[in-house]
């Protein structure tokens, strides 16, 4: 079993091959919003890099998000596309899950947050499991101050993760038992992608393309801007 993961919710483009021998080769890109001229590109160089025809991938892998609205459009329907064209199923997987994944070696509380743009933020809270992680409730979006309130209620020591505590630093800094994880785990990455897929391709947890659907959490932004203009 091959997957292909794309990775386009937030700034960066990810993309990783791989199954049963874990990821075979990946591409990550910060190019800005240049996702759809990114992402083709990326996925031939690594299946070149994993030395994989594109026709030997069995099942496609995407973030669903949440994200920003352009680059998670661009990823999903890109990896739609590619499910039809070979007739293979596919797994969605939440980009929250797919930052709070690399670091689950940890006893702590694991916050991932991503920049939502607009003043908010887009986070969710997770503990490490045998195997894992798991998600303790849903997906949230708030100002970084409803999260920062959030976590002086709690009384647990928390690791912040992603992009969202990079950009809001200030607000999250001073809090008591609050460590923010190092840049270099900013973003979600198409190799969490792939290992975690694998894990569901097992189970035969997959959906056809059609049924595929991203996870937006609010209005795109030039939705809001049309509705809040004057005199709309």
């Amino acid at each position: 079993m091959l997957i292909c993961g794309i990775d386009t919710a937030t700034a960066q483009v990810s993309v990783a091959v791989g199954g049963h021998e874990g990821v075979l080769a990946s591409t990550q890109s910060l190019r800005g919003r240049q996702h759809a001229e990114v992402l083709t590109p990326a996925i031939e160089f690594t299946c070149r890099q994993a030395r994989v025809e594109l026709s030997e991938i069995s099942v496609v892998a995407v973030d669903l998000g949440p994200g920003l609205f352009t680059g998670l459009r661009v990823g999903v329907a890109a990896a739609k596309a590619m499910a039809y064209a070979l007739g293979v199923p596919m797994i969605g997987v939440a980009s929250l899950d797919l930052l709070a994944f690399p670091v689950r070696f940890t006893s702590r509380l694991i916050v991932a947050v991503i920049d939502a743009r607009r003043g908010e933020v887009f986070y969710a809270f997770y503990r490490q499991v045998p195997g894992g992680i798991q998600r303790l409730g849903g997906h949230s979006v708030g100002s970084p101050d409803d999260l920062a309130s959030e976590l002086m209620a709690t009384s647990e020591e928390c690791l912040l993760v992603g992009d969202g505590v990079v950009r809001y630093r200030e607000v999250f800094e001073g809090l008591k038992k609050c460590e923010i994880v190092e840049e270099g785990f900013s973003h979600p990455n198409a190799q969490s992608l792939v290992l975690l897929a694998h894990a569901r391709a097992l189970r035969e947890q997959w959906v056809k393309p059609w049924d595929l659907q991203p996870l937006y959490l609010r209005k795109p932004d030039a939705e809001i801007n049309w509705t809040t203009r004057p005199g709309a």
